[in-house]
């Protein structure tokens, strides 16, 4: 890939913020260090066929001072991010970190060992449970607690333990309530844009080194292996309650709506302990993330926060979470907490003010600052999220897309609007023109502006192409933000070599299979064709004969519509007969030949139904038209 270095406009930014930043408190380095044990070596994890699913060691060029390619201050954190090993917390409480994006704790009962968070893959899952089990004896797993519904919390649980192990009763898998409505829904309904955007946010494919891809700020990057879920065995519904597992009482609060629709936090009174999932980490985590999602709620983040001050501080010697490091002591834990409250609170409160006084999301972004407290703490820096795409996500969750201003109400798509500006301007060749004398200027933002309209004009114009990539190029390496490095060169890495697809998938037969029918169903509904469908009406029955229940689907208008019902062969078009969810889903895949459907009535009803549903693309195009 032709990439460039650095421009002078970069290197004196970060020479400003050499001396800016509170580079001379290093207590995060002690802290990350803490309680090291032992190493993963090599800190390479493959899967059975031998692909690499993870390599930690490709970071160690994270070592010294920061070059001119990365900022420095995202260049400590992902120093910090990429040390990797088992580490004691406190005694009986053990972390490994560095083996994924996040962390998997390890809290020792009477009879074994209760797994907190199992990471992303199966495969680094069995590499951290087997590195635990190195230094700390080969203790039974008797416990798996899900923090909440992202993936990264959940989706190694077999390399912890086993089905059969859950359903025998020797495992207990616990779960905020509504975890495994949201852990499917996230990762099946808008799954593939979703995937799509995080090969950008993630660098998944991008190259690791001082002029690629340095982490996410939340850890180094996902792994890629082995995707499953079991679901949970107990549901924690209500603040307050308790449970003892295996002879270890936990106290679980919940804080639903925050970092994830379904997230509950939990305290070790033998241990003195505080998990705070995900909820207090050592950056200002998203309150939209820049690969989609629901907006979270920043008012009822701050609220659950003080709660946890109020119910947990002064008894805590120590707090951890499911990414980064911990920290210890009674006023260190209340003052990260509540600067942590402070954070999201400050940003949901300022915004609203702002947005009252007649601003939009993008004029509060531009001008936002945080109060010197919070700008002077490392914790609070905006490294995987911003403050400029988060106070945006408050405007939109109180006010919507529409700024108010009409001439933005209907506004051309860029491919509409594109050929309008370069027109204006006097051609392609002038937009380059420009945007070349805004790059020299280092005024990358307008640069970037200029030569998205030149390449949504003609995506094969060679000038603006490369100047595009090398004008991406300089925002990424002048981002404090891990994901917007990521994005920026992610753009930068298609615009020079081609469409990378989606190169990681998070939806897997596992998840698949508990898709409720409800929310089958609605995966249907959501790829209908409309169009195509506008002169069909069906109604079909669906019986599942393991759930001894019966669906009426219809399709008119291109809408999919379903209820629970009794079949009734006299109005259907035709009745369909499976033996279970997977058997249609596979069936609706294009497996057709396979025992275990039955059909009734008009034999090609299914068929058409089937027909009209549109695949998704994982291969979309971002960067270009």
């Amino acid at each position: 890939m032709d990439q460039k270095p650095p421009t002078a406009v970069i290197e004196s930014a970060h020479a400003e913020h050499l001396s800016g930043f509170p580079f001379a408190d290093t207590r995060d380095f002690v802290d990350a260090d803490r309680g090291f044990i032992a190493a993963l070596e090599p800190c390479v994890v493959k899967a059975a066929d031998g692909r690499v699913v993870w390599d930690n060691d490709v970071y160690s060029f994270l070592t010294g001072d920061a070059p001119t390619s990365v900022h420095p201050s995202l260049w400590r954190q992902s120093m910090l991010a990429a040390k990797q090993g088992l580490y004691e917390v406190v005694e009986g409480v053990y972390q490994v970190r560095g083996l994924d994006l996040s962390n998997v704790s390890f809290i020792e009962g009477d009879a074994g060992v209760i797994v907190i968070d199992p990471l992303v893959s199966t495969e680094t899952a069995a590499a951290a449970l087997g590195l635990y089990r190195a230094h700390r004896g080969d203790r039974p797993v008797t416990a798996v607690i899900y923090t909440h519904s992202h993936v990264d919390h959940f989706g190694g649980v077999l390399g912890v333990t086993t089905q059969a192990d859950v359903d025998a009763g020797r495992v207990e898998v616990i779960a905020p309530a509504g975890f495994i409505e949201h852990a499917v829904q996230e990762n099946v309904y808008a799954g593939t844009a979703m995937t799509r955007r995080a090969a950008y946010m993630y660098g998944t494919v991008l190259a690791r080194g001082p002029q690629g891809q340095v982490g996410c700020g939340l850890g180094q990057t996902p792994s890629t292996g082995e995707v499953a879920v079991i679901v949970p065995t107990v549901d924690v519904a209500a603040t307050g309650e308790t449970r003892t597992v295996d002879g270890v009482e936990i106290e679980f609060q919940m804080a639903p709506g925050t970092e994830a629709p379904a997230e509950m936090h939990f305290y070790f009174p033998r241990y003195r302990a505080l998990c705070m999932a995900e909820n207090a980490t050592h950056n200002l985590h998203n309150l939209l993330t820049l690969r989609g999602a629901l907006v979270r709620d920043p008012h009822a983040w701050s609220g659950y926060l003080t709660e946890a001050i109020d119910a947990f501080a002064d008894r805590t010697d120590v707090v951890f979470a499911s990414h980064h490091w911990p920290t210890w002591g009674e006023e260190r834990i209340v003052e990260f907490l509540s600067l942590q409250r402070d954070l999201y609170a400050y940003l949901h409160d300022q915004t609203l003010r702002l947005i009252n006084q007649g601003y939009t999301g993008i004029e509060i972004a531009e001008t936002f600052q945080m109060p010197p407290a919070l700008h002077e703490a490392w914790h609070t820096h905006g490294y995987y999220g911003s403050v400029s795409h988060n106070v945006k996500a408050v405007y939109q969750r109180y006010m919507g897309w529409f700024d108010g201003n009409p001439a933005r109400l209907w506004q051309h798509p860029p491919e509409s609007i594109a050929p309008r500006y370069v027109a204006a301007m006097g051609g392609l060749d002038r937009v380059v023109e420009i945007a070349q004398t805004a790059f020299d200027d280092g005024d990358f933002r307008w640069a970037a502006t200029l030569l998205d309209h030149a390449i949504f004009t003609d995506e094969n114009h060679a000038g603006a192409r490369t100047l595009y990539a090398d004008t991406l190029e300089q925002l990424a390496y002048g981002a404090e933000n891990a994901t917007w490095r990521n994005f920026f060169l992610g753009g930068a890495t298609e615009l020079r070599e081609g469409n990378f697809g989606t190169p990681a998938q998070t939806t897997s037969m596992s998840l698949l299979s508990q898709l409720t029918p409800e929310q089958m169903f609605d995966s249907f509904a959501i790829s209908v064709n409309g169009p195509k469908a506008w002169g069909l009406d069906l109604a079909l029955d669906v019986t599942f004969q393991d759930l001894a229940a019966n669906y009426r689907l219809t399709l008119r208008n291109g809408v999919l519509v379903y209820r629970k019902t009794s079949a009734d062969p006299q109005t259907a078009t035709a009745t369909v007969t499976v033996a279970n969810k997977l058997r249609l889903l596979t069936f609706a895949t294009g497996d057709t030949a396979a025992p275990g459907v039955q059909m009734t009535g008009d034999a090609g009803a299914l068929a058409t139904l089937l027909g009209v549903l549109d695949r998704p693309d994982p291969n979309f195009a971002i960067v270009t038209p």
